[in-house]
């Protein structure tokens, strides 16, 4: 005899205490599942502090040598001669480049973000979002190709060779603070730099704002507010911790670029740095000169420096956390 299919399409309060598996499975799958998530999490954090550990031994040599501090604030790297061993170039160039592709990506990435969420019309922010998205997976090396051969080369005849020809005419006393306008520089490098983090602020923003719950802006609209009030009085501030740590994370994603900044930055490895010339980051010295190095001292300093740029990169994501934290909204206040 067939069973009354209404009676399986809409099952009665005791069928589905029947069908319900017993206590103990469900107690079980409950265990089972948070230990598999506990595993995870734990195994994750093993390999961030083996990772570590690893990069700390096989650089304390440099480390031991120069000193902790000495490492960073040592200006001499020669691995050739003296094989004396300093990071302050690199740590400058780290530092310079990625916070002014910071700067020159933020408000363009929040332009994106605002207009994908708030502004364009749905298909139109499907396809932003798509090429946000496909922006941000293309590899590192392709960029730096791009760069070598399209984007330097127009940098050097559109820019840096008509400012460094007007300053030698006008401003002599400009040249060296201008250097070589080769097109191989920090410039370069740090505007390439900009154009690959611009996806990952813009992608981090967007779903920033689209999480603002719609009774925030309801409650704008209905006090007169025009379309940029209700964005700038209801939606920025609320998603504000999301785009400030989105922005952070980008920051890291800067620090720790290798291929294009190493590609298109020169990789001179002395201070002062100049406006067009040549410069150097943590990232570049490491992949330029690992398969190089045949001095125990000069393997370990650039095991050094991964280890410090590790440490950086911890520093950073730590920071975008506590502010997300600290900058999360709930029932409309800031906690």
């Amino acid at each position: 005899m067939m069973r009354n299919p209404d009676l399986q399409a809409n099952p009665t309060a005791s069928e589905l205490i029947r069908r319900t598996p017993p206590l103990l499975y469900r107690w079980l799958g409950d265990r089972i599942f948070a230990l598999l998530v506990t595993m995870f999490g734990l195994l994750l954090m093993g390999l961030a502090i083996s990772l570590a550990v690893v990069l700390y031994r096989e650089g304390a040599s440099a480390i031991t040598t120069f000193g902790f501090f000495g490492f960073l604030t040592g200006s001499s790297w020669d691995p050739a001669i003296t094989l004396s061993f300093g990071t302050l170039p690199f740590l400058i160039g780290t530092i310079v480049t990625s916070v002014a592709a910071l700067a020159l990506s933020f408000l363009p990435a929040i332009a994106v973000a605002i207009f994908s969420a708030e502004y364009a019309p749905r298909w139109l922010a499907h396809i932003i979002d798509a090429m946000v998205d496909l922006i941000a997976a293309v590899p590192s090396v392709v960029v730096g190709i791009w760069g070598i051969f399209v984007f330097a080369p127009w940098m050097r005849e559109k820019f840096y060779m008509p400012i460094y020809l007007w300053a030698a005419e006008n401003q002599p006393d400009l040249l060296p603070i201008l250097g070589n306008p080769i097109g191989y520089g920090m410039t370069t490098a740090t505007i390439v730099l900009a154009l690959m983090i611009v996806p990952f602020t813009a992608a981090l923003s967007r779903d920033a704002i689209r999480l603002v719950p719609a009774s925030q802006r309801e409650a704008a609209w209905a006090l007169g507010a025009t379309r940029w009030e209700v964005i700038r009085m209801a939606v920025l501030p609320y998603a504000r911790g999301g785009i400030i740590a989105g922005s952070i994370l980008s920051f890291g994603r800067a620090i720790g670029e290798t291929m294009a900044v190493a590609m298109l930055i020169g990789n001179k490895n002395t201070l002062p740095f100049n406006l067009f010339g040549p410069a150097a980051t943590m990232p570049s010295v490491i992949i330029n000169e690992f398969r190089e190095a045949v001095e125990n001292l000069h393997l370990s300093s650039l095991m050094a420096i991964g280890f410090y740029l590790f440490l950086i990169s911890l520093i950073v994501n730590l920071v975008a956390a506590y502010i997300q934290r600290k900058m999360m909204v709930s029932g409309g206040r800031a906690v």
